[in-house]
């Protein structure tokens, strides 16, 4: 199963909200009167470089996820500032086997054997243990590759956040994809928030020490 990422809902006219907000804090009129006053981008440029991140706290953005791993979301989770609702495995059936391939496995014909065998052994016992316990105690066989959807709220500044950790190269392959997948979206929906976002090493030098990809964006 493919990764499917949609957005389905997400505040309108974040960027001018967002720096509407920014606006009021240094005037003496309200962001309802600064609502669309003046260039949006070149405020949340400012404001937010200079590290006051709460304006864009405003702006929040909801995605549905299906595709992924119950490895995956076992990392998302972590990511505490956000709402997350995921399928159960209590009051879903997973009768048939539906699990996330890594690429590392598919490529190698004897590793995707292995892998294949190991996911249908899983399946074959989960589904003997439905006849005679709970699905919630039969579903305890099942691996982390297990397919499963959820649902995602987050405001923008803990989306960029998220982005900052899991765009970046060390992160695990399929959260950086599900994090690039969901920023090319935030993207179109708020540039002016998003515009810089990504790992670290889009806004300057890569943190992570000698553990870093040798990769980076940008070059200092």
């Amino acid at each position: 199963m493919e990764l499917i990422v949609e957005l389905l809902s997400y505040t309108r006219d974040a960027d001018a909200i967002c720096a509407a907000a920014a606006k009021s804090c240094y005037s003496s009129r309200s962001a309802a009167d600064l609502l669309g006053e003046g260039d949006s981008a070149k405020t949340l440029d400012k404001v937010v470089g200079m590290g006051h991140h709460s304006v864009i706290e405003h702006a929040v953005f909801t995605f549905s996820v299906e595709g992924v791993s119950r490895s995956l979301t076992h990392q998302l989770v972590r990511h505490r500032v956000a709402s997350f609702s995921q399928q159960s495995q209590r009051y879903v059936p997973m009768e048939e086997p539906s699990y996330v391939v890594p690429g590392s496995v598919a490529g190698d014909p004897q590793a995707a054997e292995v892998y294949r065998n190991a996911m249908e052994t899983a399946w074959d016992a989960y589904n003997l243990l439905l006849r005679t316990v709970p699905p919630e105690d039969a579903r305890y066989v099942l691996p982390n590759g297990c397919t499963t959807n959820i649902t995602i709220t987050m405001n923008a500044r803990e989306l960029l956040h998220f982005f900052s950790l899991r765009c970046c190269e060390r992160a695990q392959w399929e959260i950086r994809a599900l994090a690039e997948r969901m920023l090319s979206i935030c993207r179109e929906v708020s540039p002016a928030i998003f515009e810089h976002a990504g790992p670290p090493c889009v806004r300057g030098p890569c943190p992570e020490g000698d553990l870093t990809c040798g990769n980076p964006k940008n070059v200092r």
